[in-house]
């Protein structure tokens, strides 16, 4: 991508005091317009002794209490008999929305149509900053639905200019890719891997198609997964981060990191074992807090928003696209992390070792593994289910050497348990759809923690 390609270049490449300047403006307002239009936020400043004309900068956020998905339950029915966080009138909200639910009842979120232009905005930037423009076509296999994702990006691409072929799913006939010709492809690195296994199972070759780039979402992946999806299609793959909470970050073609539109919403790191925010470079989970332009409007606005997704701020420094803006890591999933023996390990550390390069040749990469209390106190054992592509010819011991090489070497405590042999790792294969995850609904649970301890 040539350096100067911004969907609003002159935010994109603001200079870091005139940006700093300008999110501090849209904090005092923000905060002003949530002291006055949201029932909750009316009271959550009373109850903690906040002023809201004394948050001035975003430095102060870091004072403020924080607020979880938990909280907004809480203050929504059934629980109580409004919607404490709406920050409008009926009237003005364009539509409602809600998050899957996965991990508790669905919170309810009301969006204005200037909400959704500035969701919109925050994709539109990530989509030009991989390269796209009028001239591309996208297959779009988020779903429609209560989520934000699909429309959200449906939106952007029309403000673009592209064109969308709204499917939904990733089980669409390979003549869509004939007839239509796509450019690109949206979903998550499992369904763009399923899709491509049966394109070749077909004849096609997928680097052979209209596609010339991927974009990946909707869950966190490994850097293994993501260069195996590259290969198999012959395209860069592209890393978005959003959520209906308004998290949209993306990747631009120097892959060092997703770029967060801070003039649109601030994001804070924090550990919550140390119950204090870190500094750039250390792991924690992303606070959010949305941002309104002066004089703007929201439907539902959030103040230090616990994602419980964990990140680290990678660098404040202009990027080598020219972007001024923050780069972060790609989030992880708080609930997909458990610990052993004083190590954290999340689903995105078994997926890497999963995903080894030579393993690919007999695995599809298609995955599930549960953690089990040993048959003595303090043993563990990771059992790892593995899909072959024909198992009388998969060769077992070299996976599993492979798995376990690359599992260990950033887990020192955990490596050092596994060769005293107080934590095992055991190895199941199965033939194509022989997970268990192929017949459950909902997203597939991929690593679980069934310990009694």
């Amino acid at each position: 991508m040539p350096t100067g390609s911004y969907f609003s270049p002159e935010v994109e490449t603001l200079g870091r005091s005139d940006l700093d300047a300008l999110i501090d403006e849209r904090v005092r307002y923000t905060v002003r317009y949530a002291a006055e239009h949201s029932p909750f936020y009316r009271q959550w400043f009373k109850d903690n002794n906040i002023n809201p004309v004394e948050v001035r900068e975003h430095e102060d956020l870091l004072d403020l209490p924080i607020v979880s998905g938990k909280t907004i339950r809480e203050h929504q029915p059934p629980l109580t008999q409004e919607f404490e966080f709406l920050s409008t009138d009926w009237n003005s909200v364009f539509s409602i929305q809600e998050t899957s639910g996965t991990s508790g009842t669905p919170k309810g979120f009301f969006l204005t149509w200037d909400d959704w232009k500035r969701y919109a905005e925050k994709y539109a930037r990530s989509f030009v900053s991989q390269g796209f423009s009028e001239k591309d076509r996208i297959v779009m296999c988020a779903s429609y639905g209560m989520n934000v994702g699909a429309n959200t990006m449906t939106i952007a691409a029309q403000r673009i200019g592209m064109g969308i072929i709204p499917l939904g799913k990733c089980t669409f006939e390979s003549r869509i890719l004939k007839w239509y010709k796509p450019t690109a492809i949206v979903g998550s690195v499992f369904k763009l891997l399923r899709l491509a296994r049966r394109l070749s199972a077909e004849g096609v070759n997928p680097a052979d198609t209209s596609i010339d780039k991927l974009v990946a979402g909707g869950e966190s992946f490994a850097t293994e997964s993501r260069a195996y999806l590259a290969e198999l299609w012959g395209v860069p793959v592209y890393n978005t981060y959003g959520s209906t909470e308004g998290t949209m970050c993306g990747e631009c073609t120097q892959l060092s990191g997703l770029h967060v539109p801070e003039d649109l919403v601030h994001l804070d790191v924090y550990d919550p074992r140390m119950e204090s925010f870190v500094k750039d470079g250390e792991c924690g989970r992303a606070m959010l807090t949305t941002l309104l332009p002066v004089r703007g409007k929201s439907g539902m606005l959030l103040i230090n928003y616990d994602t419980e997704d964990t990140t680290v701020v990678l660098s404040r420094e202009r990027c080598g696209c020219g972007r001024t803006h923050m780069r972060i890591a790609n989030p992880e999933r708080e609930a997909e992390t458990v610990w052993a023996f004083g190590n954290p390990f999340n689903r995105t550390d078994v997926e890497a070792a999963v995903f080894q390069r030579e393993s690919m040749e007999y695995i599809t990469g298609e995955y599930e593994a549960v953690l089990f209390d040993g048959d003595k106190p303090e043993e563990a054992v990771l059992r790892v289910n593995l899909e072959c592509v024909d198992p009388a010819r998969c060769s077992r011991k070299q996976v599993e050497d492979q798995f376990v090489a690359r599992f260990i070497k950033y887990k020192p405590l955990i490596a050092e348990h596994y060769h005293e042999g107080s934590f095992r790792i055991e190895f199941n294969f199965t033939g194509l759809r022989g997970l268990d995850l192929h017949i459950a609904k909902g997203r597939p649970k991929r690593l679980v923690d069934r310990r009694k301890q």
